[in-house]
């Protein structure tokens, strides 16, 4: 599966892959709930420069994310998002719970 992470200071850097389909989302899924049971990641990018497609799958994991992380005080943005990507974030409503930046770095400097 083609899905690379690194943590950068208290956030938890996701590099998705070409598509967030639902063979993605789980991966991620199961990523995550591995990485959660090693360390106390609260907060979340999830970046999307290499990502051209999302599916209903992707937006369902990016809610849950969302959803734990908020329940604990931790946050979920994204960055690097591309039109279509950006498209379905608004029609799916997501652009009002998770933030998105232009690029990774932008989180990290306080820019959108």
């Amino acid at each position: 599966m083609e899905m690379e992470y690194q943590v950068k200071g208290p956030y938890l850097i996701i590099q998705v892959g070409r598509e967030l389909d639902h063979h993605q989302a789980e991966h991620i899924r199961q990523v995550l709930e591995r990485i959660g049971r090693e360390r106390d990641i609260r907060n979340i990018i999830f970046d999307f420069t290499k990502t051209t497609f999302m599916d209903s799958s992707g937006v369902g994991m990016l809610i849950s994310r969302y959803r734990d992380l908020s329940m604990c005080g931790g946050t979920v943005c994204a960055a690097g998002v591309c039109p279509a990507v950006e498209k379905l974030f608004y029609v799916s409503g997501l652009h009002k719970i998770i933030r998105v930046y232009s690029e990774v770095e932008d989180v990290f400097n306080g820019q959108k």
